[in-house]
C-alpha cells in the first residue's frame, strides 16, 4: 500500500504498503492503528495485484530487514491477485487463474476494508503491470521480441490483454466498496529499451526489444507502417547499440543514430505504435471504472524514468493524461533517485549520448530535465535533494492542469546497494515539506511498509504536523 496525503482545505493523509504480507505477519488492526497513531494516515493504497517484489511481499532478499514484522525473507514469494478473483468478469481473457497462493486464500480487501472504514480510512486498489512467465494462459498474451523470443511482459495490442485489465478493474469495483484505483506500468517502448534509456539499461539486450507479435504487425499495417522495414531498422539499431558499447562508430554516436532514424522512420513509428497501445490501456481502465462508478477516483503511477530520460519524458505528456485521469502519482523518489540517475547516465553514455563523457551526459540530462543535483561522483551517495521534489511537483502541476491532482511519490527505505544513499527521517520530512510547498494535493509514500523503518514512518507524521503549524501561523 501507499500513503497518500490528500490535501483539501486542511491536510489529510494516506499511505501505500504493498500486498498483504505485512497484514498477515503483523495483524490488520495493529498495522492500521500504527498507521494512524504514528503517521496520521487516512488512506490506504493496497497492492492488490502484482507478481513483482517492488510492491508486494516482505523485504527484498539481501536488503536489511526493517524493525517490525517477521525477521525473515519470504523466499517462496509468488505474487498475483491478493483479493478474490470473481470468474464472471474474465470471459474475454485467458488470464484467469491469478489468485496469489502466498497467504492461503487471505483476501486482503475483504480483511482490511471493514477495519479501515471503521477508522475513517479510505482504500484504493493499486495494481501493476508486472507478470511472470509460468502463469496459466499467459503464453498467448506475451510480447514477442525482435529475435522471436517471448517476454514476461504482455502486448497492449493483444485484445485479451486489454480485456484482462478491464476485467480486473471491474472485478475490484463491483466486488468491493473501494474508494479508487491506481494502475502502474513501468515500461517503455522498443526505441527507449534498445538504447538502454533507463536505470539499469546498460545490461539490456537491444535484440530483445518488443513487441513484434502478430497483433502488432496487424496494427502497424492498418497504419501504413512497413513491418519489414521496421524490423530491419530495429535490427540495425540493435547492432549499432551492441557494437557501439565497445567501439565508437566512425561518424560518432549521435550522428550514427540520427542517420539511422532518418533512413528508417519506421523505428519511431513503431515506438509510437507501442506507446499508443499503453495509452489505450489507461483509457480502457478509466472508461470501465467510470462506467461502473462515475465518482470513483482513477489515477496512474508514473515511472521514475520520467525524471531521467528525455526520450521517455517526451512520451509522458501530462496534458494528454487530463483526458483520462483524476490523479497522477508521479515518482519522485529522491533518495534512491541518485543511484538510479547515475545508472541511467552510465547506460546512455554508452549508446546514443556516447559522444559525451558520463559527467557531460549528466550535465546534459540536468539541462534537458530542468533540475540540478550533485555531480556524478557524489550522486549515488547523496541521492537527489528535496528541491528536486519541488521542481518536479511544479512541473507536473503545470502540465496536468487544474482537473488532475498530483501526488508525488516519496521514497522511504527503497532498496539501494551498499554504499549508496539510505533514507533518514530528515529526508522524509524535507521531501514531504517540499511537495506540499509546491502545491501537491497529497503525497504517496513508497514503496511498501514491509521495507520501511519505523523512525522514517514516524517522520511522516512529524512532517504533516509541521506543515499544519506553518499553515495555521
Amino acid at each position: 500500500m501507499r500513503h497518500t496525503f490528500l490535501r483539501k482545505l486542511s491536510l489529510t493523509h494516506g499511505w501505500y504498503s504493498g500486498g498483504s504480507r505485512f497484514f498477515v505477519d503483523e495483524g490488520v488492526a495493529p498495522v492500521l492503528d500504527r498507521f494512524q497513531s504514528e503517521a496520521g494516515i487516512n488512506t490506504l493504497f493496497i497492492a492488490t495485484f502484482s507478481y513483482g517484489r517492488g510492491i508486494a511481499g516482505r523485504q527484498v532478499p539481501g536488503q536489511p530487514l526493517p524493525d517490525h514484522g517477521k525477521q525473515e525473507y519470504d523466499t517462496s514469494f509468488h505474487g498475483g491477485n491478493y483479493a478474490k478473483t470473481h470468474s464472471q468478469y474474465y470471459s474475454h481473457t485467458s488470464l484467469r487463474n491469478i489468485e496469489a497462493p502466498d497467504h492461503d486464500g487471505f483476501d486482503v480487501l475483504a480483511s482490511v476494508l471493514p477495519l479501515a472504514q471503521s477508522r475513517g480510512m479510505k482504500t484504493f486498489c493499486w495494481y501493476e503491470d508486472v507478470f511472470r512467465s509460468d502463469i496459466e494462459g499467459i503464453d498467448r498474451l506475451q510480447e514477442v521480441t525482435l529475435s522471436g523470443n517471448k517476454r514476461d511482459t504482455l502486448c497492449f495490442h493483444n485484445p485479451e490483454v486489454q480485456a484482462f485489465w478491464t476485467a480486473l478493474t471491474e472485478d475490484y469495483l463491483r466486488s468491493y466498496p473501494v474508494d479508487g484505483i491506481m494502475w502502474g506500468s513501468e515500461r517503455q517502448g522498443p526505441f527507449g529499451n534498445a538504447i538502454g534509456a533507463k536505470h539499469g539499461g546498460a545490461q539490456s539486450d537491444p535484440f530483445e526489444v518488443a513487441c513484434f507479435c502478430n497483433f502488432c504487425h496487424m496494427q502497424a499495417k492498418s497504419r501504413g507502417i512497413d513491418v519489414q522495414r521496421a524490423r530491419e531498422g530495429y535490427s540495425k539499431l540493435a547492432a549499432l547499440v551492441h557494437d557501439g558499447r565497445t567501439r565508437r562508430p566512425d561518424d560518432g554516436y549521435f550522428v550514427s543514430y540520427w542517420r539511422l532514424l532518418v533512413k528508417y522512420p519506421e523505428i519511431l513509428a513503431w515506438e509510437k505504435l507501442w506507446n499508443d497501445g499503453q495509452q489505450n490501456a489507461y483509457r480502457g481502465i478509466y472508461q470501465k471504472a467510470k462506467s461502473i462508478r462515475p465518482k470513483v477516483s482513477v489515477g496512474w503511477h508514473i515511472w521514475h524514468n520520467n525524471s531521467f530520460s528525455p526520450f521517455y519524458r517526451a512520451e509522458q505528456d501530462y496534458s494528454e493524461f487530463r483526458k483520462y485521469s483524476d490523479f497522477l502519482k508521479v515518482v519522485m523518489y529522491n533518495n534512491c533517485g541518485g543511484p538510479r540517475l547515475a545508472s541511467y547516465v552510465d547506460s546512455v553514455s554508452r549508446t546514443m549520448l556516447g559522444d559525451f563523457s558520463p559527467d557531460a551526459t549528466l550535465e546534459l540530462t540536468y539541462r534537458m530535465q530542468h533540475y540540478r543535483e550533485a555531480g556524478l561522483k557524489d550522486l549515488p551517495q547523496r541521492g537527489l535533494s528535496s528541491e528536486y521534489v519541488d521542481r518536479e511537483t511544479r512541473r507536473a502541476l503545470s502540465g496536468a492542469g487544474n482537473t488532475v491532482k498530483i501526488f508525488p511519490g516519496i521514497d522511504i527505505d527503497i532498496a539501494t546497494n551498499q554504499g549508496e544513499k539510505k533514507t533518514a527521517p530528515e529526508d522524509v520530512r524535507s521531501a514531504i515539506q517540499s511537495a506540499f510547498d509546491a502545491g501537491a494535493a497529497g503525497v504517496i509514500l513508497s514503496r511498501k511498509y514491509s521495507e520501511m523503518r519505523l523512525a522514517n514512518l514516524r517522520a511522516v507524521g512529524e512532517a504533516c504536523l509541521d506543515f499544519r503549524r506553518t499553515r495555521i501561523s
